[in-house]
Parts: C-alpha cells; structure tokens; sequence
C-alpha cells in the first residue's frame, strides 16, 4: 500500500505544471461545472428562450487546452464549449448575457444561448452546423503561417462531427500544408443519439490523421493531468512550426445532447461507470495529495465561483434586450452586403 502511494505521487509529478498553475486550472473547472449546472436549472425552470447544451462530465477536454493557449491563438469552438470560453476570458456576465438574449452580451442578444464567441479574444462564435468551425480554424492557422505569426489555432468538435465532409477537407488541407493547428475530438461515444459505433468502423478516430499525415493520438478524456500534457505537445508542436495534431479524447457527457433530450437511449449502466471517471474528483484528490489543495481552500473557491455567478445572472436579467434596429448590425463588413 506504501510502495502504491509513493508510485502514484510520482506519477503526479510527471508533468510540466506548477502548483499554481493546476490550482488555476482546478478553478476553472469548477467554474465551468458549477456555471454549467446553474445554466441547467435556469433553462428548466423557464428563466430563459431556446435550448440548452450542457458539457457535464467533459469539462477537462475543452478547459485544459484552452488554459495552455496565449491571447493571439484562435479558437474553434461547438456548442458545448462553455469551458473553453470561460478559460479564454469570456466572463461570466457575458455569458450569462448571452444566454438570456440581452442587449450587454459580446454580440448584442442576436446568438444561440450555447454560441460563445469574443472577437477581441479569437474565439468564433460557433456555428449550428457541426465541425464547421473545423473549417476556420484550419483558415485561421493558414493565415498565421502566411504571416509568419507565432499564433496557432485549435478547433473542438465532437466523434460525429468528424462525418462531415467538411471536416475531412479541413484536415487534409492543413496536413497537405503543415498547419500551426491542433483538432480536438470529444469522442463522448453519442452524436445526439447514434452511437460511436455506427458513426465510423475505424474503432479510434485518431487514426484518421494518418490519412492527412500528421499525428494522432487517442487519450483519457477525462485524465487532466494528461489532457494537459498531451495537449501542451500538440500546442508546441504546432507552435514550432510541425504541423497539425489530431487528439481524440475520450469522455462523456452526463447529460441529454439538449436539455429537451431525455438520454433515454442509453443504458444506466453505461452513465454510472462513466459517473465514477468524472474528472473534477479525480483531479481534486490528486491535488489534495499533492498539498496543493485543501478543503479550506476548496470551500474559498466555491464560494468564490457562487458569488460570481449571482453577480452574473443579476446582471444579465437586469440588462435589455436589443433594440430591432440592431439586427443587421455587426452583420455585414462594413463596405460589404449593404443596401
């Protein structure tokens, strides 16, 4: 039981991060946890219009290579990347703005509740096509190597995204020209309610980068300590001018595709055993470990994360909605697709 101790304090310390910084990414975590599931009840109890795509249970796939980003690289984000906003810098007020349709959100109430986006800071507003923002991404990381720009960009979407023609395109081109890009796949093994198994015969999607010949590489999910280092080598590799990397991450969501979908398609069985990885414990009990986090420290989190998004969500439904004038605005380039 010792010897099991000390191997798995060593296996801890076999990355590249320091204390703060873990501590920073365990913030975000639960950030995005507990925002997520706020979001959840808001939608159920009418708080606000449309739908809602919660990323429960795959917190760390977006997260964790978001965190290890600079301010110039691009994001590519899917619905379901409330935690890649959040750890790019999108706030929570604006988030929650958004979410409620109001005029103070980052494109004046005109977007889909889950479309978080931020000019200012490279993340596009996903569009309802899925793996489309593959596309621009790889668009984006063309233009950075034109410009001979130290900026790369990563793109998120999930195993049935990658059915999309466009997707295949995307990758070849940036293989074909060496890329500063990095594709993430969240394979959480349903797209809305078809199984991973009828979406490809190829049993790893990561193995379709050797057609486009650049890496693949299929990991935990649901391991932060290893979405992080995997993620570092893909983001370096592509910084470095080596080209494209194609990371499959294996996770889950916990949760329907929408909040209209009842999950009833799977199997309880299936839920729980992916319950008992949810990555925020495992992570928390490996910081605790580690002396690197405390259940005091815990609790000032928490509390920390809760007050924000009260400030949030009174902000937001304090705010107004937008005027009808504003709907062609921000929509066409200034000199460009006006009357």
């Amino acid at each position: 039981m010792v010897e099991a101790k000390k191997n798995a304090a060593r296996k801890v310390n076999t990355h590249p991060f320091s204390d703060k910084q873990l501590l920073q990414v365990y913030h975000l975590l639960m950030k995005t946890r507990m925002v997520d599931e706020h979001f959840r009840g808001l939608f159920r109890k009418a708080r606000f219009a449309g739908t809602y795509f919660s990323a429960v249970g795959q917190e760390a796939t977006t997260v964790c290579p978001c965190y290890l980003l600079e301010k110039g690289d691009f994001v590519g984000p899917s619905h379901r990347e409330i935690g890649a906003s959040i750890a790019k810098g999108i706030t929570l007020k604006e988030i929650a703005a958004q979410i409620y349709a109001r005029k103070t959100s980052v494109d004046k109430g005109k977007s889909h509740p889950c479309h978080y986006g931020k000019k200012e800071l490279n993340v596009i507003n996903p569009a309802s096509t899925v793996a489309s923002q593959t596309v621009l991404a790889t668009g984006a990381a063309l233009a950075f190597k034109i410009r001979n720009e130290n900026r790369i960009s990563i793109s998120f979407f999930g195993e049935g995204g990658t059915s999309r023609g466009g997707w295949h395109e995307a990758l070849n081109f940036a293989g074909v020209h060496k890329l500063p890009a990095v594709y993430v796949c969240q394979n959480n093994l349903w797209a809305e309610s078809v199984p991973a198994s009828l979406q490809s015969a190829v049993k790893h999607y990561a193995d379709r980068a050797k057609a486009y010949g650049f890496p693949g590489i299929t990991i935990n999910g649901n391991d932060v300590f290893e979405v992080l280092k995997t993620s570092k080598e893909a983001i370096d590799r592509a910084r470095a001018g080596e080209g494209p990397t194609l990371i499959e991450m294996l996770t889950y969501r916990w949760y329907g595709h929408s909040e209209i979908d009842p999950a009833d398609y799977r199997v309880q069985e299936e839920l729980q055993a992916w319950k008992a990885k949810d990555p925020i414990p495992q992570f928390e009990k490996k910081l605790m470990e580690k002396g690197i986090l405390s259940p005091e420290k815990r609790e000032g989190i928490i509390s920390e994360i809760e007050d924000e998004i009260k400030e949030a969500i009174e902000f937001a439904e304090s705010s107004p909605y937008a005027d009808p004038e504003e709907a062609l605005t921000d929509v066409y380039g200034e000199d460009y697709g006006r009357p």
